[in-house]
């Protein structure tokens, strides 16, 4: 997929989360990306953070570095 789309999709994810404790937002990125993203989809989250970070919010990075564990 198309990393901007990536990226967008990244961002809508935290946008969603956003009212929610911190703890809890960044949980509920990690556990839409696991949960909802494809395996080709999650093999794309390092270069998206490493690559275009500037481009995702702090939220989303937060919640995209947790899949990584």
């Amino acid at each position: 997929m198309n990393q901007d789309e990536l990226i967008r999709m990244a961002n809508q994810i935290a946008d969603f989360f956003q009212s929610y404790p911190q703890a809890r937002a960044v949980d509920g990125v990690a556990t839409h990306v696991r949960d909802f993203w494809d395996p080709r989809m999650k093999g794309q989250i390092s270069t998206l953070i490493d690559e275009q970070g500037d481009k995702l919010k702090p939220l989303a990075i937060d919640g995209l570095k947790k899949c990584l564990d």
